[in-house]
């Protein structure tokens, strides 16, 4: 009986985490062009934005990534619609700014972030194709970081 129960409370904590929660605050700081840290009430909570990979700090374009994703969000409310967290125990979420915009989609159309492919599998249909034409987009007109050919090599997501 005990075994049974043991099955049962591993199964339900496993279908807690799989559950989403939705996040609702004001933009508080900026670690880079994908993460930042978001107020709901008291409480502060680190975010980083689901299906986009932006530079990191000494990257080319990590300045211009970040500043872009600043004036998208920068202390404004946004909605974050998580799903899972990441390993240093942050919240990945679908980020939807005070106009309702897709915050992700926004970055990559703008040349500031790439899609990142490897967590396609983690976006609908629709999300997929709406990432893969922005970045696909921003590539051919050679915005932001597609300026430079090398830079979608440079990371190992775009493709």
């Amino acid at each position: 009986m005990s075994f049974l129960l043991g099955i049962i409370l591993v199964l339900s904590v496993g279908a807690a985490e799989a559950a989403e929660w939705t996040l609702s605050g004001r933009v508080v700081a900026l670690k880079d062009g994908d993460t930042f840290a978001m107020l709901d009430g008291k409480t502060q909570h680190p975010i980083r934005i689901a299906g986009i990979d932006a530079p990191e700090r000494r990257q080319p374009y990590s300045t211009a990534s970040k500043d872009n994703l600043s004036r998208l969000v920068f202390n404004r409310s946004v909605e974050a619609r998580c799903y899972k967290r990441d390993r240093y125990g942050g919240n990945v979420c679908r980020v939807f700014g005070d106009k309702g915009q897709d915050v992700g989609l926004e970055m990559v159309r703008a040349g500031m972030a790439w899609w990142y492919r490897e967590y396609a599998k983690e976006q609908t249909p629709e999300e997929q194709g709406a990432y893969q034409g922005a970045e696909d987009a921003a590539r051919v007109t050679k915005r932001g970081l597609w300026k430079e050919p090398k830079q979608g090599a440079a990371v190992g997501v775009a493709g």
